[in-house]
C-alpha cells in the first residue's frame, strides 16, 4: 500500500467517526497509550494475574497513587479485570481483560517499528540538538 492510499485509508476512517466516537477514541488513546497504562498492559499480558503490590514491582518508578489511577482508567475502559476476593486481609488481583488482550496485540507491531527505528530517532534528536531550536 502507498502513501496516498494509507491517507485516503486513514481520512476515510476518521470521516466516518461520529463526534461521539471521536471523543471516545481520544480519550481511550490518552490514558491507554500512556507510560504507565502499557507497562500495566505488557505486565499483565506477560505475568496473567497479578496484584497491586506485584505489578507496583514490575513497574520501576510508578507511585502506588498513579498506579491506583492508572488501573481504574483501564478497568472503566474495560482493558483491565478487577477480582476482589472479599477476604481478610484484603486479597484483589487484576488480570487483561480480552479488549486488554487486543491492545496489547495491536502495540506489538508500534513497538516493534519503534525499536526497528531506534537509530533513526536517535539521528533526529541529535541533529535536533545540534541546531537548537528554531
Amino acid at each position: 500500500m502507498d502513501t496516498t492510499e494509507i491517507l485516503k485509508r486513514s481520512q476515510a476512517a476518521c470521516d466516518a467517526m461520529s463526534a461521539d466516537e471521536d471523543g471516545l477514541k481520544r480519550e481511550v488513546l490518552s490514558h491507554a497509550g500512556n507510560r504507565w497504562s502499557l507497562g500495566v498492559v505488557h505486565a499483565l499480558g506477560i505475568a496473567g494475574k497479578l496484584r497491586h503490590a506485584e505489578l507496583g514491582r514490575k513497574m520501576q518508578g510508578v507511585t502506588q497513587r498513579m498506579l491506583t489511577r492508572t488501573l481504574r482508567q483501564l478497568e472503566r475502559d474495560g482493558l483491565v479485570l478487577r477480582h476482589d476476593y472479599r477476604e481478610v486481609p484484603p486479597r484483589v488481583e487484576y488480570q487483561l481483560s480480552a479488549l486488554g488482550t487486543g491492545l496489547l496485540v495491536q502495540m506489538i507491531p508500534l513497538w516493534t517499528w519503534v525499536m526497528e527505528n531506534a537509530d533513526g530517532f536517535r539521528d533526529a534528536r541529535r541533529k535536533y540538538d545540534e541546531n537548537g531550536t528554531s
